[in-house]
């Protein structure tokens, strides 16, 4: 899609929050189901994703794993921003590279160590922007996507989470 397209479809969309405030709620949904072993499968919207863990966990790393996805979450996330915000801006970017890197420590994770969490001690990313810009333009572009960017903000501030767990029970057969 063109700069131009972009800067077109997502002006519009900013309109029309501006105008209706209220419509500003969006509900973004996954289903998801254990395959086998710990193979998973995603649903999102009309597409599937196969979750896997790498062959030292358990798997079969036919597929990455939930914590590389957050990874990639945040990457992309970032780098979908600065294509968003440079097209409506007018900022030139001519390439987004993002490099995320999480470190977790796997006693948490295999409940070796109640005193160690199960996720992400660390996340660090750095990224590479090549734009034939001002440094000053650049700078508000990476003020702009830090400072909204869902997947940084979601990982870096408290998020309410709810669930519960349905048990069905399978009857034996006779």
């Amino acid at each position: 899609m063109a700069n131009s397209d972009l800067k077109n479809k997502l002006v519009k969309k900013i309109e029309s929050l501006k105008t209706s405030p209220s419509s500003s709620k969006a509900v973004f949904r996954s289903e998801t189901r254990l395959v086998e072993g710990v193979l998973c499968n995603a649903t999102i919207r009309q597409f599937n994703l196969n979750v896997d863990e790498p062959a030292e966990l358990g798997g079969n790393d036919i597929a990455p794993n939930p914590v590389e996805l957050v990874l990639a979450a945040l990457g992309t996330c970032q780098e979908i921003l600065y294509g968003a915000y440079s097209a409506v801006l007018e900022i030139p970017v001519d390439a987004v590279k993002v490099n995320v890197k999480g470190t977790l420590d796997l006693k948490g994770l295999f409940a070796l160590d109640d005193n160690t969490k199960a996720g992400f001690q660390e996340i660090e990313y750095e990224t590479e922007i090549t734009s034939s810009a001002e440094e000053k333009d650049v700078q508000k572009l990476i003020n702009l996507v830090e400072n909204h960017c869902p997947v940084l903000d979601t990982l870096t501030r408290a998020v309410i989470v709810k669930g519960k767990t349905k048990i069905t029970r399978k009857l034996n057969a006779a």
